[in-house]
This record gives structure tokens, C-alpha cells and sequence, in this order.
């Protein structure tokens, strides 16, 4: 009987995982809010999960505000420029539209610039989770980030699938957002997490593995 009051047992814990699991989908929510800073928002969200939800180091909302303010800078603008090229991909998209509504053949490209909207909204992922865990140039991480999605394509399609599963679980009841995406983001955390260990130095590697002995014991 007093197994079940012990705040160390399972039940405990996956409640307080669910909890947290809620704080950090509405920390990403209301930091997302303002539409500029939804990168930083994304790489404190991803650098959340893993570090305190899944990871059991420190506390949510430290964890969240800090990422959020270190990576703030760069990520805001790689955001901007994200945008930038959505703006141009989608618009393209359209013009090709009524070409093909119109029959003519250049409005087979409606497909082409379909998939480019697609691989750019993985590309984001990507881009924002790599932030997370890599410290680079503005430039390096746009670049490293699409080569590692070209390079894990059926990873890259999974990471696909989950993001419109998760959108269309918030469309269909927009009170999942409080949970979906963590959940998303936790399902991420763990193969994003094999792939970006293949990138890692060394001593990047050892790190990693001393912080997998402690959350082991």
C-alpha cells in the first residue's frame, strides 16, 4: 500500500512525464505565438524534450528559456529566411496551379513545387532540431541540415508523416496541442537522436555517453 504513494514509483512518474510533457507543448505554443521567434521557440522545444523530458536534467522551464534565449539570434533569422523561401516556393505553386487547371503542360510543375514545400517543412525540422544540439554559422546549419535530411531519406519521410499526423490531430481537435506535440517531438528525439550521433566528434560522442550512464543510474 505505501508503494502507491511513493512519488518514485512507476505511476508517479509517467504522471509527472505527462505533466511536463503538457508544460513544454504550451511553452512552444505561447512562445510560437508571436510568429518571428517560432525557430527559437522549435530548437528550446526540442532542446526540452531531450534534455529534461526524456533526459531527466533539469527542469522545464529552465531548460526552455534558456535555449530559447541563447539561440534566439540565429534562429530567428534562419526563420526569416525560411519564410522567405516558403513565400517564393507557394506562390510558384499557385502560378503553376492555373496553368494546370488551364491544361497546359509547364503546370506539371505543380507537383515539383509541391514536393519543395514539402521537403521544406522537413528541412525545418532539420534545421531547428540540429540547432539544438550543434553550435554553427547560420549558414553551415541550413546546409548541414538539408544534406542530413537528403542523406536519411526514410527518416526524412517519417519525420514527414509524423508532422502532418500531428497537424492534423490539432485541426481535428485544436485542444491537442497541448499534448501532440511533445509527442511528436519525443518520437523525433528518438531517431533524430541516432542520426545526429553519426555527426559527432569524439569527444562530442563521450559526452553523450557519460550523460546516458547518469540518466542510467
Amino acid at each position: 500500500m505505501n508503494n502507491i504513494f511513493n512519488y518514485d514509483n512507476g505511476f508517479f512518474r509517467a504522471v509527472n512525464k505527462i505533466v511536463d510533457g503538457f508544460w513544454a507543448s504550451i511553452l512552444w505554443v505561447v512562445f510560437s505565438l508571436p510568429i518571428v521567434t517560432f525557430g527559437a521557440s522549435t530548437t528550446a522545444f526540442y532542446y526540452t524534450v531531450h534534455k529534461s523530458l526524456l533526459g531527466n536534467r533539469g527542469y522545464i522551464w529552465r531548460s526552455f528559456w534558456s535555449s530559447f534565449k541563447s539561440n534566439l539570434k540565429q534562429t530567428t533569422k534562419i526563420w526569416l529566411i525560411l519564410l522567405a523561401i516558403f513565400a517564393f516556393l507557394f506562390v510558384d505553386q499557385q502560378i503553376m496551379r492555373q496553368f494546370l487547371e488551364q491544361g497546359s503542360k509547364m503546370g506539371m510543375l505543380y507537383y515539383f513545387f509541391h514536393f519543395l514545400l514539402f521537403f521544406w517543412a522537413v528541412w525545418c525540422v532539420y534545421i531547428f532540431t540540429y540547432s539544438a544540439r550543434f553550435e554553427n554559422s547560420l549558414k553551415n546549419t541550413m546546409k548541414n541540415a538539408a544534406l542530413i535530411a537528403l542523406l536519411n531519406l526514410p527518416w526524412s519521410i517519417l519525420v514527414l508523416v509524423l508532422l502532418l499526423a500531428g497537424m492534423l490531430l490539432i485541426y481535428v481537435s485544436p485542444i491537442a496541442v497541448t499534448f501532440v506535440p511533445a509527442g511528436v517531438m519525443c518520437v523525433y528525439n528518438l531517431f533524430l537522436e541516432k542520426i545526429y550521433r553519426k555527426y559527432m566528434t569524439e569527444e562530442d560522442l563521450k559526452k553523450e555517453q557519460e550523460l546516458d550512464w547518469e540518466k542510467r543510474y
